[in-house]
């Protein structure tokens, strides 16, 4: 049997979700993993920093903690659409069993819109804050950061994610339209 005739096992064999892709779409999935691992690093750098400054020196660095919620919340928000996208979301699949092949399609087709059009409220909610805080001028306590910049992040993320979803649904549903899966 030909490798491209097996079936996953899964609602997840509708589409490829691997990062096999070339040119532009490779780039558009890649982008926002590099800019979590660079957070990453960075975080990972400076906490080792902090604590040999703090642990030799007794002299902190006073802005660790407001950079570790700004990196923390990079590497969170970055991260939700390719999780998203692969299926990689933490999930209870008590009730896989019970499920066939096509209720389970069209389970995972009910939870991809349901994911998608409720974290549209939150995107628009977080962007709204996010005006506010600049039209107030808000800043971050240490190093007197814009806060709004973080704010757009996490709304313009937080909306990709739910377009990441909405775009899984109608790929499977179109999937599962032209034939068993």
């Amino acid at each position: 049997m030909d490798q491209r005739e097996v079936r996953k096992p899964s609602s997840e064999a509708a589409w490829d979700m691997s990062f096999r892709q070339t040119g532009f779409w490779r780039y558009i999935a890649v982008l926002p993993t590099w800019l979590a691992a660079s957070a990453l690093f960075i975080l990972m750098t400076m906490t080792f920093a902090d604590v040999i400054l703090r642990s030799l020196f007794d002299n902190p660095i006073e802005s660790a903690t407001e950079l570790t919620r700004l990196l923390i919340a990079i590497i969170v928000f970055s991260s939700l659409p390719i999780i998203s996208w692969k299926g990689n979301n933490i999930v209870v699949d008590l009730l896989d069993p019970l499920f066939s092949r096509r209720l389970a399609i069209i389970r995972d087709i009910a939870i991809d819109l349901t994911c998608g059009v409720i974290l549209i409220w939150p995107a628009k909610r977080v962007w709204e804050l996010a005006e506010r805080a600049r039209d107030f001028g808000d800043v971050t306590e240490y190093l007197n950061l814009p806060q709004h910049y973080i704010g757009w992040f996490i709304a313009v993320f937080t909306f990709l994610t739910a377009l990441t979803f909405l775009a899984r649904a109608i790929l499977l549903i179109l999937s599962s339209v032209k034939g068993p899966v």
